[in-house]
Protein backbone atom coordinates (compact mmCIF):
# COMPACT_ATOMS: atom_id res chain seq x y z
CA UNK A 1 0.00 0.00 0.00
CA UNK A 2 1.11 3.13 -1.07
CA UNK A 3 2.19 5.84 1.56
CA UNK A 4 -0.42 9.23 1.67
CA UNK A 5 1.34 12.12 -0.01
CA UNK A 6 -0.24 14.17 2.77
CA UNK A 7 0.13 12.85 5.97
CA UNK A 8 2.88 10.58 4.91
CA UNK A 9 0.86 7.63 6.30
CA UNK A 10 0.48 9.35 9.73
CA UNK A 11 -3.16 9.61 9.62
CA UNK A 12 -2.95 13.28 11.02
CA UNK A 13 -2.49 16.56 9.32
CA UNK A 14 -1.36 20.52 10.51
CA UNK A 15 -4.07 22.92 9.79
CA UNK A 16 -4.71 26.61 11.10
CA UNK A 17 -8.19 26.36 12.62
CA UNK A 18 -10.60 29.56 12.79
CA UNK A 19 -9.05 31.31 15.79
CA UNK A 20 -5.31 31.05 14.13
CA UNK A 21 -4.01 28.25 15.99
CA UNK A 22 -2.44 25.06 14.84
CA UNK A 23 -4.42 21.86 15.06
CA UNK A 24 -4.59 18.15 14.54
CA UNK A 25 -6.83 16.92 11.92
CA UNK A 26 -7.66 13.78 10.59
CA UNK A 27 -5.87 13.49 7.07
CA UNK A 28 -8.76 12.74 4.31
CA UNK A 29 -6.63 9.35 3.26
CA UNK A 30 -8.45 8.24 6.72
CA UNK A 31 -12.19 9.04 5.43
CA UNK A 32 -11.16 6.96 1.95
CA UNK A 33 -10.11 3.55 4.00
CA UNK A 34 -12.75 3.69 6.00
CA UNK A 35 -15.10 4.12 2.90
CA UNK A 36 -13.11 1.25 1.66
CA UNK A 37 -13.87 -0.99 4.79
CA UNK A 38 -17.53 -0.30 4.20
CA UNK A 39 -17.71 -1.04 0.81
CA UNK A 40 -15.78 -4.11 1.30
CA UNK A 41 -18.37 -4.75 4.16
CA UNK A 42 -21.25 -4.89 1.78
CA UNK A 43 -20.11 -7.50 0.12
CA UNK A 44 -20.83 -7.09 -3.30
CA UNK A 45 -19.72 -9.81 -5.53
CA UNK A 46 -16.46 -8.70 -7.90
CA UNK A 47 -19.22 -8.61 -11.06
CA UNK A 48 -20.45 -5.78 -10.19
CA UNK A 49 -18.08 -3.54 -8.42
CA UNK A 50 -18.24 -1.73 -11.69
CA UNK A 51 -21.87 -0.98 -11.29
CA UNK A 52 -22.42 2.47 -10.24
CA UNK A 53 -25.30 5.13 -11.60
CA UNK A 54 -22.99 7.14 -13.47
CA UNK A 55 -21.75 4.27 -15.68
CA UNK A 56 -25.67 2.79 -16.40
CA UNK A 57 -25.55 3.32 -20.13
CA UNK A 58 -28.98 3.36 -21.68
CA UNK A 59 -28.77 2.12 -25.36
CA UNK A 60 -30.54 3.82 -28.25
CA UNK A 61 -34.13 3.26 -28.39
CA UNK A 62 -34.44 2.29 -25.20
CA UNK A 63 -37.20 2.03 -23.24
CA UNK A 64 -37.95 5.63 -21.40
CA UNK A 65 -38.65 2.89 -18.26
CA UNK A 66 -34.96 2.73 -18.06
CA UNK A 67 -33.77 6.40 -17.93
CA UNK A 68 -37.04 7.00 -15.14
CA UNK A 69 -35.74 4.26 -13.07
CA UNK A 70 -32.22 5.80 -13.19
CA UNK A 71 -33.71 9.34 -12.24
CA UNK A 72 -34.91 7.82 -9.53
CA UNK A 73 -32.53 5.86 -8.22
CA UNK A 74 -30.33 8.97 -8.05
CA UNK A 75 -32.95 10.79 -6.30
CA UNK A 76 -33.68 8.12 -4.00
CA UNK A 77 -29.86 8.58 -2.87
CA UNK A 78 -30.29 12.05 -2.54
CA UNK A 79 -33.32 12.26 -0.03
CA UNK A 80 -32.13 9.29 2.08
CA UNK A 81 -32.49 9.33 4.95
CA UNK A 82 -34.60 12.23 5.95
CA UNK A 83 -37.30 12.01 3.16
CA UNK A 84 -36.98 8.17 2.33
CA UNK A 85 -39.04 7.52 5.99
CA UNK A 86 -37.54 4.11 5.72
CA UNK A 87 -38.82 2.98 2.20
CA UNK A 88 -36.87 1.28 -0.28
CA UNK A 89 -36.70 0.25 -3.97
CA UNK A 90 -38.10 -2.69 -5.83
CA UNK A 91 -37.00 -2.62 -9.62
CA UNK A 92 -39.10 -5.31 -11.46
CA UNK A 93 -38.53 -5.92 -15.15
CA UNK A 94 -36.87 -8.84 -17.48
CA UNK A 95 -34.00 -10.30 -17.47
CA UNK A 96 -30.44 -8.10 -18.49
CA UNK A 97 -32.16 -4.48 -18.03
CA UNK A 98 -30.34 -3.36 -15.54
CA UNK A 99 -31.70 -3.61 -12.31
CA UNK A 100 -29.32 -5.02 -10.30
CA UNK A 101 -26.10 -2.30 -11.57
CA UNK A 102 -29.27 0.20 -10.74
CA UNK A 103 -29.41 -1.55 -7.27
CA UNK A 104 -25.64 -1.87 -6.89
CA UNK A 105 -25.20 1.94 -7.85
CA UNK A 106 -27.72 3.11 -5.54
CA UNK A 107 -25.83 1.04 -2.46
CA UNK A 108 -22.31 2.05 -3.57
CA UNK A 109 -23.33 5.52 -3.56
CA UNK A 110 -24.54 5.19 -0.28
CA UNK A 111 -22.13 3.85 0.97
CA UNK A 112 -19.37 6.38 -0.29
CA UNK A 113 -21.50 9.63 0.29
CA UNK A 114 -23.46 8.84 3.35
CA UNK A 115 -21.43 6.44 4.87
CA UNK A 116 -23.81 3.55 5.97
CA UNK A 117 -23.22 0.50 6.57
CA UNK A 118 -24.84 -1.53 3.74
CA UNK A 119 -25.06 -5.40 2.34
CA UNK A 120 -25.19 -7.09 -0.79
CA UNK A 121 -27.15 -10.46 -0.39
CA UNK A 122 -28.27 -13.12 -4.09
CA UNK A 123 -31.57 -14.01 -2.56
CA UNK A 124 -30.98 -17.65 -3.93
CA UNK A 125 -27.46 -17.60 -2.36
CA UNK A 126 -28.91 -16.69 1.21
CA UNK A 127 -31.36 -19.32 1.18
CA UNK A 128 -29.17 -22.17 0.56
CA UNK A 129 -26.72 -20.68 2.88
CA UNK A 130 -29.37 -20.64 5.37
CA UNK A 131 -30.57 -24.58 4.66
CA UNK A 132 -26.86 -25.81 4.98
CA UNK A 133 -26.65 -24.08 8.69
CA UNK A 134 -29.09 -27.07 9.35
CA UNK A 135 -26.18 -29.58 8.76
CA UNK A 136 -25.16 -30.51 12.31
CA UNK A 137 -21.20 -30.57 10.97
CA UNK A 138 -21.77 -26.71 9.94
CA UNK A 139 -20.68 -24.26 12.54
CA UNK A 140 -22.73 -21.38 11.42
CA UNK A 141 -26.03 -21.03 12.58
CA UNK A 142 -29.09 -19.68 11.01
CA UNK A 143 -29.38 -16.74 13.02
CA UNK A 144 -25.52 -16.05 12.59
CA UNK A 145 -26.70 -16.28 8.76
CA UNK A 146 -29.60 -13.54 9.51
CA UNK A 147 -28.05 -11.20 11.83
CA UNK A 148 -25.93 -8.92 9.06
CA UNK A 149 -29.23 -9.25 6.72
CA UNK A 150 -31.86 -8.34 9.43
CA UNK A 151 -29.23 -5.01 10.44
CA UNK A 152 -28.18 -3.74 7.74
CA UNK A 153 -28.75 -0.20 7.14
CA UNK A 154 -29.00 -0.82 3.54
CA UNK A 155 -30.11 -4.04 2.36
CA UNK A 156 -29.47 -5.02 -1.32
CA UNK A 157 -31.90 -8.51 -2.21
CA UNK A 158 -31.01 -9.64 -5.83
CA UNK A 159 -33.77 -11.67 -7.81
CA UNK A 160 -35.74 -12.28 -5.06
CA UNK A 161 -38.54 -14.85 -6.33
CA UNK A 162 -35.61 -17.10 -7.83
CA UNK A 163 -35.86 -19.86 -5.79
CA UNK A 164 -38.49 -22.22 -6.03
CA UNK A 165 -41.44 -21.40 -3.52
CA UNK A 166 -42.77 -23.98 -0.46
CA UNK A 167 -43.60 -22.91 3.05
CA UNK A 168 -40.39 -22.40 4.51
CA UNK A 169 -39.16 -20.46 1.63
CA UNK A 170 -42.31 -18.40 2.11
CA UNK A 171 -41.75 -18.21 6.10
CA UNK A 172 -37.98 -17.48 5.75
CA UNK A 173 -38.75 -14.39 3.34
CA UNK A 174 -41.76 -13.45 5.94
CA UNK A 175 -38.82 -13.49 8.40
CA UNK A 176 -36.60 -11.11 6.58
CA UNK A 177 -38.92 -8.59 5.15
CA UNK A 178 -40.85 -8.12 8.45
CA UNK A 179 -38.16 -7.90 10.43
CA UNK A 180 -36.75 -5.20 8.29
CA UNK A 181 -40.32 -3.43 7.76
CA UNK A 182 -40.54 -3.24 11.62
CA UNK A 183 -37.07 -1.47 12.15
CA UNK A 184 -37.52 0.47 9.28
CA UNK A 185 -34.53 -0.36 8.01
CA UNK A 186 -33.73 0.32 3.59
CA UNK A 187 -34.82 -2.45 1.44
CA UNK A 188 -33.19 -2.53 -2.17
CA UNK A 189 -34.87 -5.58 -4.14
CA UNK A 190 -34.39 -6.69 -7.41
CA UNK A 191 -36.68 -9.70 -9.24
CA UNK A 192 -37.26 -10.91 -12.76
CA UNK A 193 -41.25 -11.52 -12.07
CA UNK A 194 -43.98 -9.25 -12.16
CA UNK A 195 -45.28 -7.39 -9.29
CA UNK A 196 -48.71 -8.75 -8.94
CA UNK A 197 -50.43 -11.31 -6.47
CA UNK A 198 -50.27 -14.78 -7.22
CA UNK A 199 -52.81 -16.39 -10.39
CA UNK A 200 -52.97 -12.61 -11.50
CA UNK A 201 -55.69 -12.59 -14.92
CA UNK A 202 -55.88 -16.41 -14.51
CA UNK A 203 -59.78 -17.40 -14.57
CA UNK A 204 -58.52 -21.07 -14.23
CA UNK A 205 -56.43 -23.56 -12.99
CA UNK A 206 -55.47 -24.47 -16.84
CA UNK A 207 -54.65 -20.71 -17.71
CA UNK A 208 -52.47 -20.22 -14.36
CA UNK A 209 -50.54 -23.26 -14.92
CA UNK A 210 -49.66 -22.18 -18.40
CA UNK A 211 -48.81 -18.37 -17.71
CA UNK A 212 -46.20 -16.97 -16.25
CA UNK A 213 -45.80 -17.08 -12.54
CA UNK A 214 -45.70 -13.83 -10.85
CA UNK A 215 -44.03 -12.27 -7.94
CA UNK A 216 -47.16 -12.82 -6.05
CA UNK A 217 -46.68 -16.38 -6.87
CA UNK A 218 -42.76 -16.71 -6.12
CA UNK A 219 -43.28 -15.18 -2.19
CA UNK A 220 -46.54 -15.09 -1.67
CA UNK A 221 -49.74 -13.00 -1.62
CA UNK A 222 -48.67 -11.35 2.12
CA UNK A 223 -45.50 -10.39 1.13
CA UNK A 224 -46.31 -8.61 -1.70
CA UNK A 225 -48.67 -6.75 0.05
CA UNK A 226 -45.47 -6.12 2.53
CA UNK A 227 -43.47 -4.85 -0.29
CA UNK A 228 -45.84 -2.30 -1.45
CA UNK A 229 -45.50 -0.82 2.22
CA UNK A 230 -41.71 -1.06 1.96
CA UNK A 231 -40.38 -0.32 -1.26
CA UNK A 232 -41.18 2.11 -4.21
CA UNK A 233 -41.66 0.12 -7.45
CA UNK A 234 -39.77 0.94 -10.72
CA UNK A 235 -40.61 -0.84 -13.22
CA UNK A 236 -38.02 -1.53 -16.28
CA UNK A 237 -38.60 -2.59 -19.77
CA UNK A 238 -36.60 -3.14 -22.41
CA UNK A 239 -34.74 -6.14 -24.43
CA UNK A 240 -31.30 -7.56 -22.68
CA UNK A 241 -28.53 -5.32 -22.72
CA UNK A 242 -26.45 -8.34 -23.43
CA UNK A 243 -27.77 -8.87 -26.63
CA UNK A 244 -27.72 -4.87 -27.58
CA UNK A 245 -23.95 -4.77 -26.86
CA UNK A 246 -24.18 -2.50 -23.36
CA UNK A 247 -21.70 -3.31 -20.60
CA UNK A 248 -23.22 -2.60 -17.52
CA UNK A 249 -22.79 -5.38 -14.95
CA UNK A 250 -18.77 -5.26 -15.92
CA UNK A 251 -16.11 -7.86 -14.73
CA UNK A 252 -13.62 -6.28 -12.61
Amino acid sequence: MSTCEICDGVGLVRVVNDAGQWVSRACQCQEMQREERRLAAAHVPQRYRDCILDSFEIYKDADRSLGEALQTARKFVDAYPVDTAGKGLLFTGSIGVGKTHLAVGVLQRMVRERGVKGLFCDYRELLKSIQNSYNSQVQTTELELLKPVFSAEVLVLDDLGAQKPNEWVWDTVALILNTRYNDKLTTIITTNYVDQPAGSGAKNDAERAAREPSLGDRIGDRMLSRLAEMCIRVEMTGKDFRKTGVKRARFG
